[in-house]
C-alpha cells in the first residue's frame, strides 16, 4: 500500500485520509493493534539504476485518534502536502518509531 508520510519527533508518521475506502477501519490498524512491530518503506525509482535507492524504518507501531499528538500529526502532513491544505486528514494518525533505520541506494 502507499501512504503519505512526514517526520514528527523520532516518528514516521501517516494518517487515515478521505481518499476513497470501503471503511476507516482499517487492517493496517487492526493489524498494529494485534502486534504493534512495523515497517516503512519509501523506495526511488529512475530509468538511471544509479539514482536508485530506497530507506526502511523499523520500529513501534502507535495509534493515535486525537489530541496534541494526532494535530501535530496532521499539521506536518498539511506542510508536506498540498491536497491536505484543502482537505486534512480526519482518519487515526499511525506514528512509527525510528528504531531501526536502513538503507541503500545505487550509485
Amino acid at each position: 500500500m502507499a501512504v503519505t508520510f512526514a517526520v514528527v519527533d523520532d516518528a514516521l508518521v501517516h494518517m487515515v485520509d478521505d481518499k476513497p475506502k470501503t471503511t476507516l477501519q482499517l487492517q493496517r490498524l487492526r493489524n498494529i493493534e494485534s502486534n504493534p512491530w512495523a515497517s516503512l518503506l519509501v523506495d526511488h525509482y529512475t530509468e538511471d539504476w544509479a539514482g536508485l535507492w530506497w530507506i526502511r524504518v523499523d520500529g513501534v507501531a502507535t495509534i493515535e485518534t486525537s489530541g496534541g499528538r494526532w494535530d501535530t500529526a496532521r499539521s506536518a502532513l498539511a506542510a508536506k502536502y498540498d491536497q491536505y491544505l484543502e482537505r486534512p486528514p480526519e482518519g487515526a494518525a499511525i506514528f512509527l518509531a525510528m528504531d531501526r533505520v536502513t538503507h541503500w541506494e545505487g550509485s
